[in-house]
């Protein structure tokens, strides 16, 4: 029988997917150490089958007139179900926007009793809340892979908190265990960070990876102004982001609006083009990402149950216990120190201690559980075993297509001439019927001719005088020099000669060579060369 049992425990499971594995393991192994230690009671509200189903999901922060609202409108290229964009602190509630075949808006309320959406544990920060939260649908193509969630603007000053009538910061902090991105966004002519703000932006400690930050309407200064606003920006971000590198940082205008001051055009295209690859794939690592947060989750869960333990083992059995509680709470970072030591947690896996000391004291210490060794061996058992085994089919489990639709189309598009980098750099002259070296010909064959070509061709070591005119670095001439030696003779005839030149004030510009050099930059003499021609008139064996 011993010998079965061995063989059933070390058998390995098998899941369709990363989600389908996570549910399963979560209700075996990880629910009973939660419920009995009422984790969702002092830290984090039990999953349930949508956390693990949902699609990715991005929540935009920042205060009012940032851009937030503008920013989903600018990706789906379309108006949303209670869309609201002014100057002013125009959106007061908590919006998500997701996919649908019916437009429609559903209240806060009734989204709290939907089973087939995530947001039914938000009903425990109450009806205040509720009313200032509602769902968005819409038939967006962008929204079949991603939700967006808009959050009110952020204002400044201690009544705004107060006024809001529910724990604002408490709900960030519960997107921010369950989104996949957290956009914060600043507006270029205002960084200044409010005391509501740092405290939603300290809420989110423990998932700077999640990260990302946008400095918008950036045509609205001037360049110089430009490195003033973004080193002012690093500058305050220090002071709030506790992490030795800072987020990544985006700089542009997402909107559809003229630029106002274009100078950084080409900048703001780049950052474009980097902010949207880094959402666009989001779908695809959506498994590693829950798996990530499922494996932080089961830590918190084992140290929270480590903390409830030793204050119940601390407590006498008959009297003095309201003054022995006063004192545990007290004591408490000793306890965290103590259990860091005696478990090797890391820093990060410990609560905040000023929120646990305020939940524990509504709490009554001798109803709380003594240690029990079995949850805490089928955790551990999960993350040696389970875990490992789940690691091992998220690379098949990228099913998920990348976004697309809205902007995302246009922004990524290759075919029209206003693509990215498109007739501009190396794309240059692409299309056109002539070549685009024949343009400064002139001037590439004066110092072609100045150089002294022997039978119409210059070595390399004569090549190499002018090239390194350019002060690029030897490794970026070479790359031009294998280019442009379009028949790899180790020689330059003036054509060649003239596309070296052309490569290297590509590259003076900014752009970036390719590893193969395209047809339409190949000289017209070589041109049977690069389509398989031989060298010869020779007949041919």
């Amino acid at each position: 029988m011993a010998f079965f049992k061995r063989k059933k425990e070390t058998e390995p499971q098998f899941y369709a997917t990363v989600a389908d594995g996570l549910k399963k393991i979560y209700r075996g192994k990880l629910l009973p150490l939660e419920e009995a230690y009422e984790f969702n009671e002092f830290v984090s509200p039990q999953l349930n089958d949508p956390d693990f189903d949902a699609k990715p999901m991005v929540l935009l922060v920042g205060q009012y007139s940032t851009g937030k609202t503008s920013f989903i409108r600018y990706l789906l290229e379309r108006d949303y179900p209670g869309i609201r964009i002014g100057p002013e602190p125009t959106t007061d509630s908590f919006t998500a926007v997701m996919y649908g075949d019916n437009e429609q808006v559903i209240p806060g309320n009734a989204l709290a009793v939907d089973k087939s959406k995530q947001f039914r544990p938000l009903s425990k920060f109450g009806g205040a809340f509720l009313n200032r939260f509602q769902c968005s649908i819409l038939k967006s193509p962008v929204l079949k892979c991603v939700t967006m969630v808009d959050t009110p603007g952020i204002l400044s000053g201690e009544k705004q908190r107060t006024d809001r009538g529910y724990d604002f910061v408490g709900v960030l902090q519960w997107f921010a265990e369950r989104v996949d991105r957290i956009i914060l966004l600043f507006d270029a002519n205002k960084l200044d960070i409010s005391d509501e703000f740092r405290r939603s932006i300290e809420a989110i400690h423990g998932y700077e990876d999640k990260v990302r930050i946008v400095l918008n309407k950036a045509d609205q200064v001037d360049h110089q102004e430009l490195m003033r606003v973004y080193g002012a920006l690093m500058w305050s971000i220090s002071k709030v982001i506790n992490v030795p590198e800072c987020p990544k940082v985006f700089v542009g205008s997402f909107w559809d609006q003229q630029l106002k001051h274009d100078l950084y055009r080409r900048l703001f295209e780049k950052e474009l083009q980097s902010l949207f690859d880094d959402l666009q794939d989001l779908p695809r690592y959506a498994a590693m990402r829950k798996l990530n947060d499922f494996i932080k989750r089961a830590r918190m869960a084992k140290v929270h149950a480590y903390i409830i333990s030793s204050l119940r083992e601390d407590m006498p059995k008959m009297f003095g216990k309201g003054r022995k509680k006063k004192e545990l709470i007290k004591a408490l970072p000793n306890l965290l120190k103590k259990i860091q030591e005696e478990h090797m947690v890391a820093t990060s896996d410990l609560p905040e201690i000023t929120g646990m000391q305020e939940k524990l004291v509504q709490s009554d210490f001798s109803k709380f559980p003594l240690l029990k060794e079995k949850l805490i061996g089928q955790v551990n058992h999960m993350l040696d075993s389970d875990i490992a085994d789940l690691m091992a089919i998220v690379p098949n489990d990228f099913h998920e297509p990348v976004i697309r639709g809205g902007a995302f189309d246009d922004v990524k598009d290759i075919n029209s001439p206003f693509g990215f980098q498109k007739c501009e750099g190396i794309d240059l002259g692409h299309g056109e019927p002539e070549w685009i070296v024949t343009k400064e010909r002139s001037k590439w064959d004066a110092i072609f001719q100045a150089l002294g070509p022997s039978k119409g061709k210059i070595t390399g070591s004569t090549a190499k005088k002018e090239m390194v005119k350019s002060r690029l670095p030897n490794p970026v001439l070479a790359k031009v020099w294998r280019l442009a030696d379009c028949d790899q003779d180790g020689l330059l005839d003036a054509d060649e000669f003239a596309l070296a030149m052309h490569l290297i004030n590509v590259k003076l510009d900014g752009y970036d060579l390719p590893d193969e050099l395209p047809d339409h930059l190949v000289p017209p003499s070589k041109k049977r060369l690069t389509n398989g021609g031989s060298g010869s008139d020779g007949d041919s064996y």
